[in-house]
């Protein structure tokens, strides 16, 4: 019983931080997005190799988050993690994504839990589709993710310049380790 009430607060407690989170009311991006992002490309998982951390995900080790496009144009999403390091327990969401802006394919919603919303920006997707920055409209909330489990430091540091020149919050922004 006391494992459902604490699970239970934690859902709770997510409502109200994505409710902060949701701006709905925002019509255009207040920052740059990528010109263009191809869909069928940026499908696939992706390593997290920077994130701002919430209750939820907190002390993540070897994050990845997967994205599949379904028939009827919602992105699957699958998001896991294991808690605090390499033996941790295995963590596991699953928000469902559509794309908000058809024109550039860069501005997502996602949705939590069956219930809130929020907005998803992909600010950068390289060339090769290799490396992606994705963020939020409040600048606090980022991802840094590669399709690779290892990144070097200078490119860790390239891609996180892609949120200090957009304004963004960095001083809760961790790394993520992954096994070798």
């Amino acid at each position: 019983m006391k494992g459902k009430l604490l699970w239970l607060t934690g859902i709770i407690a997510m409502a109200g931080l994505l409710a902060a989170c949701n701006t709905g009311s925002v019509k255009m991006p207040n920052q740059e997005l990528a010109a263009s992002v191809d869909l069928n490309r940026f499908m696939g998982t992706w390593y997290v190799h920077g994130y701002t951390p919430t209750f939820l995900d907190r002390n993540a080790y070897g994050a990845t988050e997967t994205y599949e496009l379904n028939e009827s144009g919602k992105i699957e999403t699958t998001y896991r993690f294991r808690k605090g390091g390499p033996d941790g327990k295995l963590k596991t969401m699953t928000p469902t994504g559509w794309v908000h802006d058809e024109k550039t394919n860069a501005e997502w919603r996602m949705r939590f839990f069956g219930l809130f919303t929020s907005p998803y920006y992909i600010l950068y997707v390289s060339p090769d589709y290799g490396e992606t920055v994705i963020g939020h409209p409040g600048k606090e909330m980022a991802w840094i993710m590669t399709r690779s489990s290892q990144i070097s430091d200078t490119k860790y540091q390239t891609l996180r310049m892609e949120l200090a020149r957009r304004d963004y919050d960095l001083s809760e922004l961790t790394r993520v380790e992954h096994g070798e």
